[in-house]
């Protein structure tokens, strides 16, 4: 279930797009000011903010470019009851993704947030590598196992992503040496075995289940341990 964060300080306004939304099997959080809305930012996670413009303590703006410091992809809807060009552009240039000036048909509301979130899957799975509990983030160049993040270095991290972008494949310590380093490989040395074995002790450590896997005179795969 796709949890929204709703700000908005007209209760009558806000009862009727929680209404419509928990109808269409979204799960709803209301605040009524920019400060309640702090807070809830810091108690869940949300894939889409509605934002109204024009709150009590606070700009919506302000609220827009508050969420945009710490998530960079949520989709944010800004509402408001202006419609003038240079309240939108400041808006969007806090941040926000889209604007929908008030009044609004609900079906016009729900149709832009499905289109947000479709959008916003469709761009994180292309920058997401997954295999099973393991992840990589190619944009924040970031990794974790089960939640918990990897710290890697440079190098450690390119080869994790050459492995993510190749599952279940056999790759060669040739192949390793030309994609990551670029170069041709020397048999006479061990340096892609030891960057292997630095990467599979982040990977692994205190899980039992073991992904990276030395194919004897081939090279290395990543696989689940049991296939």
């Amino acid at each position: 279930m796709n949890q929204i964060c709703l700000v908005e300080d007209e209760q009558k306004v806000s009862a009727f797009i929680r209404k419509g939304l928990e109808e269409q099997g979204y799960g709803v959080k209301i605040a009524d000011d920019g400060g309640m809305a702090r807070e809830l930012f810091k108690q869940a996670q949300f894939d889409l903010f509605i934002l109204d413009v024009m709150l009590p303590d606070m700009s919506g703006v302000d609220l827009c470019r508050h969420v945009r410091e710490t998530d960079s992809e949520v989709p944010i809807l800004m509402l408001t009851a202006l419609n003038q060009v240079h309240d939108k552009v400041l808006g969007l240039k806090a941040g926000a993704d889209d604007y929908l000036v008030k009044p609004f048909h609900f079906s016009e509301l729900l149709a832009r947030i499905e289109a947000l979130l479709r959008r916003n899957k469709n761009r994180a799975g292309n920058h997401q590598l997954t295999f099973g509990d393991l992840k990589l983030d190619t944009w924040s160049k970031t990794a974790q196992r089960a939640g918990k993040e990897i710290a890697l270095t440079a190098k450690e991290y390119q080869l994790l992503e050459l492995f993510l972008r190749n599952p279940n494949k056999i790759l060669s310590r040739e192949y390793i040496a030309e994609q990551v380093w670029e170069i041709g490989f020397d048999t006479g040395t061990n340096f892609i075995d030891v960057y292997v074995n630095y990467l599979r002790k982040k990977v692994e450590k205190d899980f039992k289940n073991k992904l990276i896997h030395t194919v004897i005179g081939m090279g290395y795969i990543l696989k689940q341990a049991n296939r």
